[in-house]
């Protein structure tokens, strides 16, 4: 039988595909193929072909699936759009991707006039609110038949502009153009991860949609006859109170999620019934160890995690055993081949540090940006996603943190990720970034921007019981010039912080 929801709307029609966690709204395997068909159609009565793009400015709501599967049959490239992006920075993707037309709803109105100054003649379809042409309209002019020159989609992701301008991560073309064709994620998610290929899984997704993670993984739940529910948006009880409703076997998450976990009072932390929960897998960035050991005494055993990128040029895995004797690894490699290089592209020895490159057959290029695409690249044909790490005597790998982050300070080299995964298992602080700023003594100078979590604390005592935190762990070098206390940080959903906010921010006052 072909794994694919198509199959299942056949086989299954009435089990439920989404279901909306907060507002309960459902959709059918029936529902949703019949929806992803008129998407098709519609598509096609727009001039669309093969390879154009739309674009998708959505809050999670349940009118996303509706366009993945139907890209996903009409060959089209889906380009999700961060909804914490400025009218600017989208019409710069709009127009750098080719968007035949933009998908968006009312909660992003107030954006479109800013975009339409960017991309004047842009068509913009509205799942509610009148900003533009209806969507359900559109769609319900359509025919439900599948259209007749099927072939698989794809999907262009944006880097999150974390260090410049957005760039589109154009995938390598599908080995197989046939849309019902397995890929090879789901094959990874089986193997690697465990997930259930018999229909049985009940799968949470917690994140945005328009990320890597969400779509890849929700996309192949879906090829394995999952039921997907979807949280609006990220709160610690409700997800909480979603696993224990929907029975959920499955979910993703990232290190902000647990450390939010973490943070609410334990009373409430075990009043929810999580037997149901089998696998929970994590990624996107690095976890504090502290963090994730005490997940695995609460969750038990089942929490693993992969190492990728929305690249798709390799990944590593590691289950919760095999981390419990390799603490803070993101596993060995189930897809592409591992190589630590040093500054001269040679491959360094074990424990040391390097950049981390994947040797894989099929590698994407950053659209319109060879530049980039080069960067990335070792001369000999490896790529890099840009994080520093390096690979342990058994083959385990380990990151430090992201190249773009690092901090020069007195000719040192310091890895923010450090002094953050520190800071986080402090029980009076929810969040922290660490970054550099110009200084004319050392080059640069560590600042730490600290999220108390409760902000009466902000103040001298705090900064000094903070330091006193710091100081047996961290080398002096290390240690914060400076600290700032505020209500919250710029961080994506994904788990992503905008440290180029916080650092411009910075370097703008040292100019003053």
């Amino acid at each position: 039988m072909s794994m694919h929801p198509t199959a299942y709307a056949a086989s299954r029609p009435d089990h439920p595909a989404v279901i909306m966690a907060g507002s309960g709204e459902q959709m059918t395997f029936k529902q949703m193929d019949e929806a992803a068909n008129r998407f098709a159609q519609l598509l096609r009565s727009r001039g669309l072909k093969a390879g154009d793009a739309f674009a998708v400015l959505l809050e999670n709501r349940i009118e996303y699936f509706t366009l993945i599967w139907g890209s996903q049959r009409a060959g089209t490239m889906l380009v999700p759009i961060s909804t914490r992006l400025t009218a600017p920075e989208i019409g710069y993707i709009v127009r750098d991707s080719e968007a035949k037309f933009l998908i968006t709803s009312e909660a992003y109105s107030g954006l479109l006039d800013g975009i339409h100054k960017e991309c004047p003649d842009l068509a913009v379809f509205v799942t509610d609110g009148d900003a533009g042409e209806k969507l359900a309209d559109a769609l319900a002019g359509q025919s439900d038949a599948p259209i007749a020159d099927q072939s698989a989609g794809m999907v262009m992701l944006y880097s999150s502009g974390t260090t410049g301008r957005p760039k589109g991560i154009r995938p390598a073309p599908p080995e197989d153009p046939d849309p019902m064709a397995a890929i090879p994620l789901m094959g990874l998610a089986v193997m690697g991860a465990g997930m259930p290929a018999d229909g049985s899984m009940v799968y949470l997704s917690p994140a945005p949609l328009y990320h890597a993670a969400p779509i890849a993984w929700s996309s192949v739940a879906h090829r394995l006859g999952a039921t997907i529910v979807v949280l609006e948006k990220f709160d610690p009880e409700g997800a909480l109170a979603a696993i224990e409703k929907y029975k959920v076997t499955d979910s993703q998450w990232v290190p902000t999620h647990f450390v939010r976990f973490l943070k609410l009072d334990p009373a409430l932390r075990t009043r929810y019934d999580l037997s149901s929960h089998q696998r929970a897998l994590h990624a996107a960035a690095p976890c504090p160890v502290p963090i994730k050991r005490e997940m695995i005494e609460w969750w038990g055993p089942i929490v693993n995690e992969y190492y990728a990128g929305s690249e798709g040029i390799g990944m590593t895995m590691v289950r919760a055993e095999q981390w419990l004797d390799h603490p803070g690894t993101v596993g060995t490699p189930i897809y592409g081949k591992l190589h630590i290089c040093g500054p001269d592209g040679e491959e360094v020895a074990a424990d040391e540090d390097g950049l981390i490159y994947f040797e894989n057959e099929l590698l994407p290029t950053y659209h319109n940006d060879p530049e980039k695409t080069r960067d990335a690249m070792h001369p000999k044909g490896w790529m890099t996603l840009g994080d520093i790490g390096h690979v342990d005597k058994d083959g385990y790998l380990y990151l430090t943190d992201r190249k773009s982050h690092m901090i020069i300070s007195g000719g040192v080299n310091i890895y923010p990720q450090e002094i953050e995964n520190l800071l986080v298992t402090h029980d009076k602080v929810m969040d922290a970034a660490v970054i550099g700023a110009p200084c004319p003594d050392l080059g640069e100078k560590v600042i730490a921007v600290v999220q108390p979590i409760d902000m009466s604390d902000a103040g001298e005592a705090f900064e000094a019981e903070l330091r006193d935190f710091l100081a047996p762990n961290l080398a002096r070098i290390k240690m914060p010039k400076l600290f700032d206390f505020r209500p919250d940080l710029p961080r994506e959903a994904n788990g992503k912080l905008y440290k180029r906010e916080l650092r411009d921010e910075f370097a703008a006052q040292a100019k003053v």
